[in-house]
């Protein structure tokens, strides 16, 4: 058994038989380990309702088996003798290891918690599911970043410099993509804060339409010509929005005209009569009739109310229900409605021809 102490870079035989002894148990152990607790997740996800047990026993069995060849090697390297360099380096390797599953981890949960928050949000509302999806890559894109940082800092390089390079080099970014950014912000304050969804009607300015798409740096519109309407997320916010989609109720304010030749009495039953056939509508409430102004060519009735519903189409099947109702009960009643009319007053005068007196 001499040969065991034969030394083989600064170590024995017998101590580079104990390491990969040392390795091989640490492989073994970590593999039943990771075999076990996934059996044991697997029999817990049965019982369970929630899928969060299905998540943690998915990753188990993902865990990589070269990680764990890494960190049994790193395990089995600490028995050993090794000068500073090559140790550093096992070090080294065993950290960066060490962080890869961990960041591997990291983004899987983040695509399982998006995942969850989509499922529940799709069917009611698609958009926003698409835009928090969108914005889980940057969450992911900045966990990764982190992980690097981290990274280059266990392998000795400076990165306080590095990130004030970074730093320095963002703001000249930003200050280039200052617009785009903006409409990114824009977007996560449209998201978070709903000031209007997929499938709402809103107006902005003078111009109206149905939204389509909240993207990240545009919304879209669809107006009732049929042509879309896009606008950026910043200058949308920037901007005065009427959400019709929102209306518990809508409010109409309507006139009517009848002519100068209507009697008093008549007159003044216009607005009971008006009361009488609003209320009579099923889904409209009566607030006001009065007689308001005297217009150049027709006494003028104003008349509000509501419809219980803001569906426009209802709207317009009750103002049209009012419509003929006021058009036969005026006609019973004998009451004219005033149109633009003009008339005249012409005073005609007879010159008296007077003959010249006599010579």
């Amino acid at each position: 058994m001499e040969f065991l102490h034969i030394a083989f870079y600064n170590n024995t035989v017998l101590s580079w038989l104990s390491s990969l002894a040392i390795g091989a148990s640490v492989f073994i152990v970590l593999y039943l380990i990771r075999r076990i607790a996934f059996g044991h997740f697997v029999q817990m996800a049965k019982r369970t309702a929630n899928n969060f047990d299905d998540f943690i026993a998915a990753e188990l069995q993902q865990i990589k088996i070269f990680i764990l060849i890494l960190l049994s090697i790193y395990a089995g390297a600490l028995a050993l003798n090794l000068p500073p360099s090559p140790r550093r380096l096992i070090h080294m390797i065993a950290q960066l290891t060490f962080l890869l599953q961990i960041a591997l981890w990291g983004h899987a949960l983040v695509s399982y918690g998006l995942r969850q928050y989509l499922k529940r949000k799709i069917e009611e509302d698609a958009q926003t599911a698409t835009t928090i999806g969108a914005l889980g890559f940057l969450v992911k894109l900045l966990l990764w970043v982190v992980i690097v940082l981290i990274a280059l800092q266990n392998m000795g390089v400076d990165i306080t410099a590095l990130i004030t390079g970074l730093g320095i080099g963002g703001i000249a970014i930003a200050l280039a993509v200052q617009n785009v950014l903006g409409d990114l912000f824009a977007s996560l304050s449209i998201v978070m804060d709903k000031p209007f969804v997929v499938g709402d009607f809103i107006m902005v300015g003078d111009l109206m339409g149905t939204v389509e798409k909240v993207g990240l740096k545009t919304t879209r519109l669809r107006s009732l010509d049929g042509d879309q309407l896009i606008f950026s997320n910043s200058d949308l916010l920037n901007s005065r929005i009427r959400n019709y989609k929102r209306m518990y109720e809508r409010r109409i304010v309507f006139t009517i005209g009848v002519t100068y030749e209507t009697s008093h009495e008549k007159l003044e039953a216009i607005p009971d009569m008006i009361k009488n056939i609003i209320t009579s509508q099923e889904m409209a409430r009566f607030d006001r009739s009065h007689f308001k102004t005297y217009g150049d060519f027709s006494l003028n009735i104003e008349s509000v109310y509501y419809v219980l519903l803001p569906d426009y189409n209802v709207y317009m099947d009750v103002q049209q229900a009012i419509n003929l109702a006021l058009f036969k009960k005026f006609s019973d009643e004998g009451i004219n409605f005033a149109y633009p009319t003009q008339t005249l007053y012409m005073n005609s005068t007879t010159a008296a021809s007077t003959a010249p007196a006599p010579h």
